[in-house]
Formats: structure tokens, C-alpha cells, sequence
């Protein structure tokens, strides 16, 4: 980790989901220009709570407390995915946004595995041997 960064941004789990947001909020940008306010505001909310949670809950001094954050954050995926569904099916998104559920999916994976070895206690060595982060340098 670089010393002048925080530790979740080292984490790919983090890196994934920031770069997933940027086509999730362009949606909700489109919704916007297209007057459908509450609903893009809907949209961004959860897509900033699983970074949110990500970053808050590598700040924990405890694996558990961790844990929990990655809990958060991955039912924030879920609730995104759900949006996503319901707005294409309301034809308030044109396409079935495909990649993006996709990248959903790997990220709840991810966040599943990062927070059943976190609980397992397995992540004691330093944030090489953790799912979801990535070795710096």
C-alpha cells in the first residue's frame, strides 16, 4: 500500500466497483436528462453505497467489523441489479443492461468470498492474502 493512498484503494474489489459506477451513473444520467429525477437519484445512492462500504469497512480495526461492511456493500449490489431489471422492464432504460449485471455479479461473488475469509480469519498475513486486494508496487 502507498503511503499516501488509503488501503482500499489498493483493494480490486473497490477498483472494480468505481469503475462499474461510471456506466451505472451514466444510466442514471440519462434518466435525469430525461426528467425522471427520482429515479436516477434512486440509482446513485446504492451504486455510492457499495464503494461507500468498501472504503468505510477497510478503515475497521477488526476483520469482523470488516466483514459487516462487505455485507452492506454487497446487498447494495443486489439492490442496484434490482433497479436495473425493473427499470429496463419499465422500458426506462432502452437495453437490458447485460455487462453491467454481469460485473454485478462478479463483484457479489467477490464480496462474498472477501468477507467469508475475513470471518475465517484467514487475512491475519496482510492484504496480499485477501480476496479482493491486490499486492502494490
Amino acid at each position: 500500500m502507498n503511503s499516501d493512498s488509503f488501503r482500499f484503494e489498493d483493494m480490486e474489489i473497490w477498483i472494480r466497483a468505481v469503475d462499474l459506477s461510471m456506466p451505472v451513473f451514466d444510466i442514471a444520467d440519462n434518466l435525469e436528462e430525461r426528467k425522471r429525477y427520482r429515479f436516477s437519484e434512486q440509482l446513485r445512492g446504492p451504486m455510492l453505497s457499495v464503494t461507500n462500504n468498501m472504503a468505510e469497512g477497510s478503515g475497521s480495526d477488526s476483520d469482523k467489523d470488516f466483514a459487516h461492511f462487505l455485507n452492506i456493500a454487497r446487498r447494495s449490489i443486489f439492490e442496484v441489479a434490482n433497479m436495473l431489471i425493473v427499470f429496463h422492464r419499465r422500458r426506462l432504460i432502452p437495453d437490458r443492461p447485460v455487462e453491467i449485471l454481469r460485473e454485478l455479479v462478479e463483484l457479489s461473488k467477490m464480496s462474498l468470498a472477501f468477507r467469508r475469509t475475513l470471518l475465517a480469519g484467514c487475512g491475519s498475513e496482510g492484504p496480499e492474502r485477501r480476496p479482493g486486494i491486490r499486492k502494490s508496487g
